[in-house]
């Protein structure tokens, strides 16, 4: 995904409210005037990157990334969490982001269980690449909890009847969240358990029969299913790389940073795999 507009700016923005949609899923709800030329409704899966300073480090303002990465320590860089806008509203000025949490551990998801209205955060923003086409025959949208604030943005905006298959992995029944649209959408909750994350997601989406013509796909999530169902998609039912968006949000095993500095080799070292075995031309 590329950077959208303005998306290296650091901004600043207000907790204006939280609340829990599930039991490990937080709403939170930012304001402010730092808002005041952000923009996110070209695609869905838009995106900002939270910017976390680790605890007593302070930095200027505005922040600069790329001062604070030359003249201090590694120690006192910060983090940087992605997270999928929600919703967005230019009218009120509010920007929504969802959390997975799971209780202390991480960063971001014990952020949000414990922000107030009123606590700053700092973020950059936003990127993003993907939207639902219009040209495409049906969608395929699939996703772990993760992927869940994407998924539900692309829903709103699926042309009204346009057929769908829909594929949401969550732990169980509870984290159900319900989802609106205007499109032909056949949603299947998937329950893990205590599965391995994203193994019952790839059985449902093998098992599916797809609708004739040409899809438009959205499949992220954890990296090993998205891989998964990458040569399932790309090499099995030939879909064209420019009808696909999709890619590890996160892998099993790995932080955010971990994650990120492998992350443009993997994904070289499947596009390899892929052309090994797809046709040429």
């Amino acid at each position: 995904m590329a950077e959208g507009r303005d998306g290296t700016r650091v901004r600043y923005a207000t907790v204006l409210r939280t609340s829990w949609i599930t039991p490990h899923m937080i709403r939170v709800v930012l304001g402010g005037d730092g808002l005041a030329e952000f923009a996110a409704d070209r695609y869905t899966d838009h995106y900002v990157k939270l910017i976390f300073p680790p605890p007593g480090v302070e930095y200027p303002v505005p922040c600069d990334l790329d001062l604070i990465r030359r003249e201090l320590p590694r120690h006192q860089w910060p983090r940087l969490r992605t997270y999928t806008v929600r919703f967005w509203d230019p009218a009120a000025r509010e920007l929504t982001l969802d959390f997975v949490y799971h209780g202390d551990e991480g960063l971001a998801g014990p952020w949000a269980a414990g922000a107030r209205p009123g606590d700053q955060v700092m973020f950059r923003g936003p990127g993003g690449g993907y939207a639902p086409s219009p040209a495409a025959d049906w969608h395929l949208l699939v996703g772990d909890e993760s992927a869940l604030p994407a998924i539900g943005a692309a829903l709103e905006r699926l042309p009204r009847d346009a057929p769908a298959r829909v594929f949401v992995e969550v732990s169980d029944p509870a984290e159900e969240q319900e989802l609106t649209t205007t499109g032909a959408a056949e949603i299947v909750w998937v329950h893990r358990r205590r599965r391995t994350v994203g193994e019952a997601l790839v059985e449902a989406v093998r098992a599916m029969d797809p609708p004739p013509g040409a899809v438009h796909a959205f499949v992220h999530g954890e990296a090993q299913f998205v891989r998964e169902l990458r040569r399932l998609l790309r090499v099995d039912l030939r879909v064209p790389k420019e009808m696909l968006s999709i890619s590890g949000y996160w892998r099993r095993g790995h932080d955010d940073e971990s994650w990120r500095a492998v992350k443009a080799d993997w994904n070289r070292r499947l596009e390899e795999e892929e052309a090994a075995v797809l046709p040429v031309g």
